[in-house]
Parts: C-alpha cells; structure tokens; sequence
C-alpha cells in the first residue's frame, strides 16, 4: 500500500500541490482524475521522485520513504509509466526492456514469458528500435519495462493518450490482469473517463492542485465523478 500525507510540491516559486491525502491499496485501481493543469502528473513526478516534493510524507508499506531520486523509488519497487511513455528510441525493444534489470538481482534478470503473452508484438518486434514502434507499441514497451521492474506500484500517466482503440482495449485488459494479481498498487491517471470508470476502484479528482473530491466506486455515483471532473 502506499499512502500520501500532505504531500505539497513547489516548481520554483510556484507551488502546484497543496496537501495531498491519498491512499492507493494493492489490487485496487486508484484513480486520479481531473481537467488538464490541475496537478495530476505533478502528483505522480512527486510520488516517483522525478520531482522532489516539497513537503508532506510518502508511506510505501507501513514505512515512511525519505526524499530519494527516481532510482531509489524504483528499487523500493516503484515502476513508473510516464506521460509522453519515455523509451530509448535508439536501442531495441529487448534493450528497452533489459533497462528494467538495473533494479533486479542478476537471478531475475530474465523476461518472462508472461511479457509476451500480454502483449504479444513486442516478442515479434524484439530486434526493432524504439523509435520506430508505433505509439501503441511504445506504449506497450513502457508498460512492460515498468512491469519487469516487479513493482509494488505501478504509475500510469495517461496510458492511452493517442492509441488506437484496440490498443487501449489491450492496455485495459492488462490493468485489469494486474489488478487481479492483487500484488500491485495501481495508480492510473488517465482523462478518458469512460476507461478509467470502468477500471478504477477508488478516485481522487483534483482542482487546483488540491483533492476535491475522492471515494470508491460504490460512493461515488458516476454521474457526480464525470460532472466534477468536466467542469
């Protein structure tokens, strides 16, 4: 489980995050939505360390995690799916994902077969470049990069900006599989509402750097989450 208490961050002298309160259980969907400007993907560069927060606690299993870059994160077993997917365009797909390796001990350094059978092409595209997939392919590589980290939670900064459809049915599909495994935390921020209702089992929407609203599923109507998170 990871827990959020506070948590503020400042870029410079403006400040972006103010208090958050979040919590996001192993095999749950937590869900951070809102309109465009308001601090999402702040709030994940907080979490992930990518940007250091400003003030506030992160709890990750019952313990506080001191302010640690990226790499630390990682190796307290933080995959993180940034916007924008971020692989290397130069090195191959399986070099893409052997990346992940820099946080495993050599005994798993291996990619297991459970990778391609969800998701297939990148089993075919193995000796392709990154940069010449498609975006649903990259997105596909990235997703599988962070899960080859064996993360305890998983970051998802809209995983399905610019897909084609049935790429986004296959991306839904693996976060529902991961959500079933019931090992990992999932943190979904996501602006297709329609996905992200139909995954999500606990919301967070965020208005100005602030939470405005959260509850579970069963709390919150769906009427009342797409109305706040329209405005």
């Amino acid at each position: 489980m990871l827990e959020t208490k506070g948590l503020t961050l400042h870029y410079g002298g403006s400040q972006i995050l103010y208090g958050i309160d979040m919590v996001a259980k192993a095999g749950e969907v937590t869900c951070i939505m809102g309109t465009n400007g308001v601090g999402k993907t702040s709030l994940l560069k907080a979490i992930s360390g990518t940007h250091p927060r400003s003030g506030g606690t992160l709890v990750l299993d019952g313990e506080e995690v001191p302010r640690v870059p990226p790499q630390g994160m990682a190796r307290r077993g933080l995959g993180y799916v940034p916007q924008g997917r971020m692989i290397f365009p130069l090195l191959t797909v399986r070099e893409n994902m052997e990346t992940a390796f820099a946080v495993l001990p050599k005994s798993e350094r291996f990619i297991p077969d459970e990778i391609y059978d969800l998701f297939p092409i990148l089993k075919e595209f193995l000796h392709r470049r990154g940069g010449d997939l498609s975006g649903g392919q990259q997105q596909q590589l990235a997703i599988a990069r962070a899960m080859l980290m064996k993360p305890k939670i998983l970051l998802l900064d809209e995983p399905t900006e610019g897909i084609q459809p049935n790429i986004i049915q296959q991306i839904g599909r693996v976060i529902a599989y991961l959500r079933a495994r019931g090992d990992i935390a999932i943190i979904l921020v996501e602006q297709y509402f329609d996905f992200a209702h139909d995954l999500g089992d606990r919301f967070y929407v965020l208005k100005r750097g602030a939470v405005a609203m959260e509850g579970t599923k069963v709390s919150l109507t769906r009427e009342a989450l797409r109305e706040v998170v329209s405005v």
